[in-house]
């Protein structure tokens, strides 16, 4: 009996013949792949024509036999035994089982195009998910190509090869030359023969397959027949690798024979249990791990039918019937040949020799011919799938540039580069020859590849989008969830540290084509999940369960060019406290008389203008007939459920000469400078598409709109009566033109204050000097927008002044201690400065009233019609000083007086002022002056914001 090598020490690569990417059969062009060109050649035209039978079942068989068949089938039942070798493939095949039925559902869920695992991933999961996965399923088919290569090469050498240690050949078929580089050179011709295949095209390959599933399909009904045929033998066993006889014979003794016995019940029950030992061609320790990974090399291959989906005539008919037949019969094969060959072998020549069922066969070159033709058409399905795979990357320029050679294709529509790159990557793995090492990462990748369909089938169910409905029902997400499973711990099992690695890679170039390649149009579905789950949350965000201790800023901004609004833009992001954040912006105008909405073409310039700004806001435009109306239809409508806004901000009504903040020369030179030229204006962002500023008539907030209207200075203070009449917090911002946060937050060291930042908050209301009431809601509202601001990382740094202003003749210390406690008990540090009242200020709005009185009585027309007007007069006061925040007659003096008080005490000055804004007065006639009055109050003095109140926001409690 010839003496040989174990075939193959690719234990591990068994099962990486399978070509996710088949070729396509005769008559199929190969080029329709995820992302081409709609461009049909005459072959692409022709209708599909492959049955269940020639296009899912013979490639799944193919796929998953394998050599594994011939080779593995004793060495998984000589170590782990009947028992346990019938439990392996029955957990095994539950694990492939689970991925098959998320194929199928994901394959008839509308028209699957070429690209197979990558383009199911692709487009359920997005390119980043795609795209890594498909490098690394790339990867896999190179790497099981060259093993296929290697190992067909080690089995020729097997038969034909001298032997290397100089023992004399044992047949005269032993002629070839052995050693590395014998081998790699029959490992080059047997690749160069695939690549030949394949350039000349993939219908080669298919017109081939059916010929090679026939010769497969007639050495496995020899091996049957040779079970019940063959008579009783001795078989003579291979020498171990390990085996280094010593020269005085006393080195360890292996058996040299082992037996066929035929069917016997010694021989079955002498196989029922496990009994691991060492594997004679390595020399290493099995175990139920190592053997069970072994094994499960042989269940893979289940994708290879869903992949001919675009040759099929059927594919939502054929790929589920075809590939579970496929499995259904593999595995029935498997557990037969487990049990007939318990029955008949003697243990140890199930563990001494993996190619056993040559010598039992009714001729030996059965089973050489059968392994040469699986091994062989295993590693031409990998190069092609490799190719494929390459190709259709390419051509959905998830790279860019740097596949891009890899989209040419031949006048038949063979992409001929492709083949060569992967051919010339097969080359370079040829030259390890470390087969182990490569086929565990071979199956670790392409267990990676099953559980991401897993994934993508369970993210598309959990999703519940409609358009997922496939016609494959016999899933749910309790089988996808198992599948992940089933495969992460296969892949551990195999090896640890490579699979460890291999997420690790995949999630590194997830990060790099999430950041670097362009946007798809393929759809996300984690835009789909987020949809669900925030639904889901949003009606569990129950409005009647608020609590003080949880409230949290919700802003909607008004804004009406934002090239003029980037500072307080930027501003206000700070200050939302991970709150809802809208920019809302009223357009003029009537649908009626427009021929479409404007604002949907305005929708993609807003969302780059927060991309660009890089803050967390939303986007509400509106089409009213005035601004007044605008705001009220987005403080009716902004939000969803919960997460309503519940304070407004607006810019102020002033003269301010806007500027323009998003031109910015750091970005582009030649955008704000020199004219644009020939197609350059369509390479500019979306954000520079807002209206241009054009003069000093444009207000920074709510200034002049497209049809030429301008807000005045009624319909403005409106607004903010209208916000809160609603309960909203009205907030004005002031001087935020030239804002910019990194330079109000680093001011010059030589300053006063040590380069220290401050942020200056008045917690009462300047316009009603007798009011001294500091624990009304609007000045607890002042500090606790304040302290959020304080609480932001950008502004820990900065330091909370508070301005405890005091009349004379009043005991200064315990209105401090009171405030001081106060602070305490609201967990807010900030500095206490006293600020006395000026008695001439105080004084000077006392002799105004005493002036008007005077007046009134001294006029010399103080007839009865004067009479009743003062009458009407006193009844107006008596209304409108109803409201107890609400703001009185002042002069300009006094005014200016208090905006000059608030300057003296800004040593250094602050970053940002936070004031007290007074409710608008109930008689619309003094919205006007209303506004003169805020206006001399805040007359320079850098930015600042006037705040109103209107809910509690603080609570001491726990």
């Amino acid at each position: 009996m010839t003496e040989r090598t174990p075939l193959l020490h690719y234990r591990l690569s068994t099962s990486v013949n399978e070509s996710e990417l088949r070729a396509p059969p005769a008559g199929q062009a190969p080029e329709q792949h995820p992302g081409s060109p709609r461009r049909r050649s005459g072959q692409q035209r022709q209708p599909k024509k492959l049955s269940v039978f020639f296009g899912v079942v013979i490639p799944t068989l193919l796929s998953m036999f394998s050599v594994v068949l011939f080779l593995r089938i004793g060495f998984v039942v000589g170590h782990s035994g009947l028992y346990q070798a019938i439990a392996m493939f029955l957990v095994a095949y539950f694990i492939i089982c689970m991925t098959v039925l998320s194929v199928c559902a994901i394959s008839t869920n509308g028209a699957l195009d070429a690209g197979g695992a990558y383009y199911m991933i692709s487009r359920a999961l997005g390119p980043e998910f795609g795209g890594s996965i498909g490098i690394m399923f790339f990867l896999a088919n190179v790497c099981g190509s060259a093993l296929y290569v290697l190992g067909l090469v080690e089995a020729i050498v097997t038969t034909f090869g001298v032997p290397e240690d100089g023992t004399l050949a044992t047949s005269p078929y032993q002629v070839l030359p052995s050693g590395y580089w014998w081998s790699l050179l029959y490992g080059t011709g047997v690749a160069l023969l695939c690549l030949l295949v394949c350039l000349v095209g993939a219908h080669i390959y298919a017109k081939a397959t059916f010929l090679i599933f026939v010769v497969v399909m007639f050495v496995l009904g020899t091996i049957f027949v040779s079970f019940f045929a063959v008579h009783p033998r001795t078989i003579v066993l291979p020498r171990p690798a390990s085996f280094n006889p010593t020269p005085n014979g006393t080195g360890p003794s292996f058996p040299n024979t082992a037996n066929f016995t035929g069917f016997k019940l010694d021989t079955l029950l002498g196989n029922l249990w496990a009994k691991y030992t060492e594997d004679y061609t390595t020399g290493n320790m099995m175990t139920f791990t190592t053997v069970f990974a072994v094994m499960f090399n042989g269940c893979t291959g289940i994708m290879a039918g869903s992949n001919m989906s675009g040759d099929l005539k059927n594919p939502s008919y054929s790929i589920p019937r075809g590939t579970i037949t496929a499995v259904i019969f593999t595995f029935i094969i498997y557990n037969l040949l487990c049990v007939l060959v318990a029955c008949s072998c003697d243990r140890i020549l199930l563990q001494r020799d993996y190619s056993f069922l040559r010598d039992i066969n009714i001729w030996n070159p059965f089973v050489t011919i059968g392994v040469y033709s699986s091994t062989l058409s295993a590693a031409m399905s990998n190069l092609i799938g490799a190719s494929r795979i390459l190709y259709a990357l390419a051509r959905d320029d998830l790279f860019g540039k740097v596949l891009s050679p890899a989209k040419k294709t031949s006048h038949s529509g063979n992409p001929w580069v492709s083949v060569l790159i992967s051919w010339f990557l097969v080359q370079l793995v040829l030259f390890s020859g470390k087969l182990n090492t490569i086929a565990s990462i071979v199956t670790i990748f392409f267990l990676l590849v099953y559980a991401a369909v897993d994934l993508a089938c369970l993210a598309l169910e959990w999703a519940s989008a409609p358009n997922f409905r496939p016609t494959f029902r016999y899933f749910t997400w309790h089988t996808c969830v198992l599948g992940i499973i089933g495969c992460a711990v296969m892949m551990f099992l195999i090896n640890a540290i490579y699979a460890s690695a291999s997420i690790a890679f995949m999630l590194l170039l997830l990060l790099l084509i999430h950041y670097l390649s362009p946007t798809s149009s393929w759809g996300y579905i984690s835009q789909a999940l987020i949809f669900h789950q925030v639904r889901k949350y949003l009606l569990m965000l129950d409005v009647r369960k608020d609590h003080v201790k949880f409230w949290r800023p919700q802003v909607l901004l008004m804004v009406s060019n934002p090239r003029s609004s980037v500072g307080l833009i930027t501003f206000i992001n700070d200050i939302k406290k991970s709150g809802l954040y809208v920019l809302g912006h009223v357009q003029l105008g009537d649908l009626n008389t427009l021929p479409s909405d404007p604002l949907q073409s305005q929708y993609d310039s807003w969302l780059s203008l927060v991309d660009h700004l890089n803050i967390k806001a939303f986007v509400n435009l509106t089409l009213a007939d005035s601004v007044r109306h605008g705001v009220q239809h987005l403080l009716f409508i902004s939000g969803l459920g919960g997460m309503r806004p519940n304070t407004l901000v607006l810019g102020f009504y002033d003269d301010g000469l806007p500027k323009d903040k998003l031109i910015d020369p750091s970005l582009s030179t030649s955008q704000s400078a020199d004219p644009p030229g020939p197609g350059q204006e369509l390479e500019q962002p979306p954000l520079f598409h807002f209206a241009s500023l054009r003069g000093s008539s444009d207000r920074p907030d709510f200034g002049e709109f497209g049809d030429g209207k301008v807000l005045g200075p009624q319909e403005y203070v409106a607004i903010i009566a209208d916000a809160m009449k609603m309960l909203k917090n009205v907030v004005l911002a002031r001087h935020f033109n030239n804002f910019d946060r990194a330079q109000a937050l680093a001011p010059p060291s030589s300053s006063p204050g040590k380069g220290a930042v401050y942020v200056d908050v008045w917690p009462v209301n300047l316009l009603r000097p007798d009011s001294c009431s500091y624990v009304d809601t609007c000045s607890l509202f002042l500090l606790q927008l304040a302290c959020i601001l304080n609480m932001v990382r950008a502004w820990r740094k900065a330091t909370l002044r508070l301005f405890l202003c005091v009349e004379q003749g009043r005991s200064v210390r315990g209105s401090e201690e009171k405030l001081g406690q106060l602070l305490k008990e609201l967990r807010i540090k900030a500095q206490i400065h006293t600020v006395p009242w000026d008695q001439q200020v105080a004084l000077h709005w006392q002799r105004q009233n005493d002036w008007g009185k005077k007046q009134r009585s001294q006029s010399p027309d103080g007839g009865t019609e004067e009479k009743r007007a003062d009458e009407e007069e006193e009844n107006e006061d008596d209304y409108v000083n109803s409201f107890p925040s609400n703001a009185t007659r002042l002069s300009d003096d006094y005014l200016s007086a208090v905006n000059q008080l608030i300057l003296d005490q800004a040593r250094p000055p602050p970053a940002v002022r936070f004031l007290y804004l007074p409710r608008p007065p109930a008689d619309t006639r003094r919205y006007s002056a209303y506004l003169r009055q805020l206006e001399l109050l805040t007359q320079d003095l850098g930015p600042t914001l006037l705040i109103h109140g209107v809910t509690p926001v603080i609570t001491t409690d726990l």
